[in-house]
């Protein structure tokens, strides 16, 4: 097999583990985009999750491709990774992304699909960097301003959505407190079907642009897209757009009924009301990141916002032991990604020289 077979055959077989990533995220973060709607049994899980998909898929109508173009480029140097390593880097990427996603699904957390993107990409890198040019100047693999990005709303992201539930919360107690429960529980029941909509619309155009930008960065080291003038990604092509939420779509389909049960009733009790405020107030958040290309976690945006709304009612409510958990969760997640990752290539170079692929 010649090298530039051999270069195609990678190329196809990375972006096919990206779809696959993709369609875990799907299923991995289903919770997000519906736990609440079923929680509170405005809808059965299956209309639930067919609800979220439709929402996940058109999200390509509505938002850009600004996250695409942070996760391609402005994460990770890969022009410092040799040019026949940088394919196995992003192929040891998605792998030690999907390996994360799926323990944590195991185990029932609701940890960050994107984080364990980022983490995986970066682990992989520094593991190549270090492989061939040792720890001198290691700290080039990675770029600032994207971390910095993406880092500070591993914070603000799920205090926006907390702050946010609260808010929405206190001003719905406030307007309604003199209407009888029965009649707002029915209000709410059908404000849900339009919260839980924006949160899966948003949910599709944040993550979806996460895979979107590893495949244009595939394209690019394959030799089969190029960086523009100023080195920033290029526009991913429609095809990869339209199979991104395809993918994300389809996995939301498939539902992540572990993670549901958490989101939706380990955290805090929810009633139509308080999903309403949670899902609308992880939608807006989703929306100010997507729009400004910042790629940030659905599953702690969320979570903060059922938090919030949960602190409204009294802080009782909240089960802190949960909560705390999934923080946890939440602070190994780019770590662990990273050393399954730098593993992951381990294991690529192994395969490769027994392959002997070029």
């Amino acid at each position: 097999m010649d090298s530039q077979t051999a270069a195609f055959s990678l190329v196809v077989i990375i972006i096919a583990l990206a779809l696959v990533f993709d369609y875990v995220n799907g299923f991995h973060d289903a919770a997000n985009s519906i736990a609440t709607v079923v929680a509170t049994r405005v809808l059965s899980p299956g209309a639930a999750v067919a609800w979220a998909a439709f929402f996940n898929f058109i999200a390509f109508v509505v938002f850009g491709t600004a996250v695409a173009k942070t996760i391609g480029g402005d994460m990770v140097n890969i022009t410092v990774i040799p040019g026949n390593d940088q394919l196995f880097v992003l192929l040891a990427g998605v792998i030690g992304a999907i390996i994360w996603n799926l323990i944590t699904w195991y185990l029932g957390l609701p940890t960050s699909s994107s984080h364990a993107l980022v983490g995986a990409y970066a682990g992989a890198a520094i593991s190549s960097y270090i492989w061939h040019f040792g720890f001198n100047g290691v700290e080039t693999v990675l770029k600032a301003a994207g971390w910095i990005k993406t880092i500070s709303f591993i914070v603000l992201s799920p205090l926006i959505g907390m702050t946010l539930g609260f808010v929405l919360m206190v001003i719905v107690y406030w307007i309604f407190h003199k209407v009888s429960v029965n009649k707002v529980d029915r209000v709410f029941r059908i404000g849900q079907l339009f919260s839980a909509a924006a949160f899966s619309l948003g949910h599709g155009g944040n993550d979806a642009q996460k895979t979107m930008g590893i495949i244009t960065i595939v394209l690019v080291s394959g030799g089969f897209a190029s960086m523009m003038p100023d080195g920033k990604l290029p526009e991913p092509p429609l095809w990869v757009i339209l199979s991104a939420h395809a993918a994300i779509g389809l996995g939301t389909l498939s539902g992540g009924w572990r993670i549901v049960k958490t989101m939706g009733t380990k955290i805090v009790k929810l009633q139509p009301v308080g999903g309403f405020c949670a899902e609308t107030a992880g939608a807006l958040t989703l929306f100010l990141a997507t729009y400004t290309g910042i790629p940030v976690s659905t599953t702690h945006t969320i979570t903060g916002a059922i938090v919030g709304v949960g602190s409204a009612k009294r802080l009782s409510a909240v089960k802190w032991g949960i909560a705390g958990r999934i923080v946890w969760a939440w602070v190994l997640t780019i770590p662990a990604a990273a050393i399954i990752a730098a593993l992951s290539y381990g294991i690529v170079l192994v395969v490769e020289k027994i392959a002997g692929v070029a």
